[in-house]
């Protein structure tokens, strides 16, 4: 604590995020990084990025990553006015709150709508930005109840209405129908879908179930991805919106009133070119899905309960055996998996979709951690 702090960092609850441990022959499952590495195509484009240009700013508006964007989302006929680029998702995020969640009514501000077992990182920003909230809590199989955020012009309606889908920690899924459903219900509410994992939902790229597809019937509709985790760039730092011409243009106006280059010409040029290598993408996708779902299955031989995953990671408990005690245990082994202290999830595990080695090596170990037991 400090006397030259302004009032409001004293209230702060700062997120925490997963640990970056240096340690020699980790298993690192705790953080939902992808085992594999980007695309060559990306750190090709990388490597040329560090030329003489590096003097020069880069370009604001990050018109070839837009580019690239674009045909990615061709089917979805998004146009580059409906593109924000930040600087990795919550950045992006971020400025979401202070640009579009920072509501009244009748002069008293209005809370922004969130689950209550959901990414830890909301009520931080929250704190933040000085944006009261509530949540509503999702089901006894940490689905979300479509019939809480169904509220339209009611006086519970919210100032804004949050969730990542699928969901973090829990991996669970919306159908996209269900978010259809939520927006169309809200028309004058933002709906803000945090979609950082929804490239591990669909078998096909077609089939991936993307808010975007929604964005040219919906004005209220904010979709936010990243570039951290399907295309294993999470230490790039890239990450961008699609919504609404009018929104983007707000979220524009915070960016442009913080930070006119958040993105740098490296991060530009690979984070391009990992859009562009479509079939890279397929096939890092795929694999990290194939491994998950024989994850699952070795976890649920060892009688773990392991709920559905659309994600890269798995969320998972043992009937028997104290969530905390078996991380400890694995960390021992120099294993390490997310645990979290919160209410109605401290009994489970998050576990990340490593490689086929490290899946099988956190297996044996809680094989052996649990014959010890």
């Amino acid at each position: 604590m400090s006397k030259y702090w302004n009032p409001l960092v004293h209230s702060l609850t700062p997120y925490v995020p997963g640990e970056q441990p240096q340690l020699a022959d980790l298993v690192k499952l705790n953080t939902n990084e992808t085992p594999y590495p980007p695309s060559p195509r990306a750190q090709e484009a990388m490597r040329a990025a560090v030329d003489g240009d590096l003097r020069r700013y880069p370009d604001p508006e990050g018109q070839q990553l837009k580019a690239a964007l674009m045909r990615h989302f061709s089917a979805c006929g998004i146009a580059p006015e409906q593109i924000f680029l930040g600087n990795g998702s919550d950045e992006v995020l971020a400025h979401v709150f202070l640009a579009l969640f920072r509501r009244e009514r009748r002069g008293l501000p209005l809370p922004l709508l969130f689950p209550d077992v959901t990414y830890s990182f909301y009520p931080s920003w929250c704190r933040l930005y000085e944006i009261p909230w509530r949540t509503a809590a999702v089901s006894g199989q940490f689905e979300l109840r479509i019939e809480d955020y169904l509220l339209g012009n009611s006086a519970d309606a919210p100032g804004g209405i949050l969730f990542p889908n699928p969901n973090a920690p829990t991996g669970r899924l919306l159908p996209l129908s269900d978010v259809e459903r939520i927006v169309a219900a809200n028309p004058e509410t933002v709906v803000v879908i945090d979609e950082a994992y929804i490239d591990f939902a669909g078998d096909e790229p077609a089939s991936i179930p993307t808010a975007v597809a929604l964005i040219n019937r919906f004005p209220n509709l904010l979709v936010v991805q990243t570039l951290s985790k399907s295309r294993s760039l999470a230490g790039l730092r890239v990450g961008f919106a699609i919504g609404n011409a009018e929104l983007i243009t707000g979220l524009e106006r915070v960016k442009n009133s913080f930070n006119s280059y958040p993105l740098d010409r490296i991060a530009l040029a690979g984070a391009a070119a990992a859009v562009e290598d479509e079939d890279w993408f397929g096939r890092m996708r795929l694999a990290v899905m194939e491994t998950r779902a024989r994850l699952s299955a070795g976890l649920e031989a060892l009688e773990f309960e392991v709920l559905p995953s659309s994600s890269n990671f798995i969320f998972a408990r043992h009937p028997r055996r104290d969530a905390q005690s078996l991380s400890a245990a694995l960390r021992a082994r120099n294993i390490i998996v997310r645990h979290f202290k919160q209410p109605r999830i401290e009994q489970f595990l998050r576990i990340s979709i490593g490689n086929d080695e490290e899946c099988q090596r956190l297996l044996v170990a809680l094989e052996e951690i649990l014959a010890g037991s």
